[in-house]
């Protein structure tokens, strides 16, 4: 796991501390530990592709350290009653908060095979689902917004990397499966990037909240965006831009839901007046307080991400709003607010023109009318 000096001893004596305990409430020696994770070594190191200047006894001995500090975590976290008295992790929330986000890291992942194991020393042999459950309840809180969760029976140990990987594949959109992008994709290969939350709304897109519908499942119809509101604190751009790094470099899964979504963002956010604009929509909650670490949040975690042409899941929604926004229509509409319903001297002005014009229409009328008549007699 990723290594940072001072914090990582910090977390050192964490994990020996609840290794210990382990051992005295199981009344068990250290040894049935590392010869269990000693057979799991030679597998475990294939998973790291190269682990220069870590030979076995170290690899076996952050499997058994790490692994076992994990599995105790899980469990403590769920049951209360498994928990020391003084235990300094639970004693503060934020502990935990950043707990959750740093077994969230890429580079932090143990093999999950590996945490079946030790669950199976630890608690029941073979009750594999029983700690998805618990891993899964773990990182709940940490889950923005509502997707489609899979049930934790339906997963299979076997199909699943790591933490991460669980966590993602727990959390699909519903359209992952029965994506009509594809179907698009097949019959328009084009498609370009939408403008800015502001420049979408001058042209007179509408942004609505949809907390009915998932986070990832974005509608527009008729000029009206529905968007799933989502709250972003202090660990959303780590939680994103570790499923993102899943996505972009894993090869053990199909989906991009999670790039393809925070690029969907990144076009609607490039400053702060576009927080501004879906805050006050109520689509984005803002827990940082500033719009513009929220900007630069979106418009920094794709720097290195690749967007393949051939399948993006937003592809059919950017293209129709681009037809809206090129409409001459709507082109004109949006003209007319930026220039004359910018501020309240520009609608007196215009409500001020309209009725002058109405006025000598009338008294144009009212001329007129007369002469013709007198014509007609």
């Amino acid at each position: 796991m990723q290594s940072n000096e001072g914090v990582d001893e910090v977390m050192n004596k964490h994990k020996l501390h609840y290794f210990q305990l382990l051992l005295q409430r199981k009344n068990e020696t250290m040894k049935k530990y590392v010869d269990a994770m000693r057979l799991l070594e030679e597998d475990t190191r294939k998973c790291y592709g190269e682990l220069i200047g870590v030979n076995e006894n170290e690899l076996v001995e952050m499997m058994v350290l790490d692994g076992c500090f994990i599995v105790e975590l899980i469990r403590k976290f769920e049951h209360i009653h498994l928990r020391d008295k003084h235990d300094p992790i639970f004693g503060m929330d934020w502990i935990v908060n950043s707990l959750q986000r740093d077994l969230m890291l890429f580079e932090n992942q143990l093999p999950f095979f590996v945490l079946c194991k030790l669950f199976d020393m630890i608690e029941v042999p073979n009750h594999h689902h029983r700690f998805i459950y618990l891993a899964l309840r773990f990182f709940r809180d940490l889950l923005p917004g509502v997707g489609h969760r899979k049930s934790f029976e339906g997963s299979s140990p076997e199909n699943i990397k790591h933490l991460l990987g669980l966590i993602h594949n727990n959390w699909l959109p519903s359209f992952a499966g029965n994506d009509t992008s594809e179907n698009f994709m097949a019959h328009k290969k084009k498609w370009q990037f939408i403008h800015c939350a502001t420049e979408l709304r001058e042209a007179g897109i509408q942004f609505v909240k949809n907390e009915k519908c998932s986070l990832f499942d974005i509608k527009f119809d008729n000029g009206v965006m529905q968007i799933h509101p989502l709250i972003i604190e202090d660990r959303t751009e780590t939680f994103f831009r570790n499923l993102i790094a899943y996505e972009q470099y894993g090869q053990d899964t199909d989906f991009r839901y999670v790039t393809d979504y925070v690029i969907f963002l990144d076009n609607l956010i490039d400053s702060p007046k576009d927080v501004d604009i879906l805050c006050r929509r109520g689509i984005i909650d803002n827990w940082l307080g500033d719009g513009e670490v929220v900007s630069n949040i979106f418009n920094k975690i794709t720097d290195a991400v690749t967007t393949p042409n051939n399948h993006f899941h937003y592809a059919e929604i950017f293209t129709k709003v681009n037809i809206h926004c090129n409409k001459r229509v709507n082109r004109w509409m949006a003209k007319l607010r930026r220039n004359y319903f910018n501020s309240p001297w520009g609608v007196i002005s215009i409500a001020a023109a309209i009725i002058l014009l109405l006025l000598t229409a009338t008294q144009t009328l009212f001329t007129v009318v007369p002469k013709w008549a007198s014509a007609r007699n």
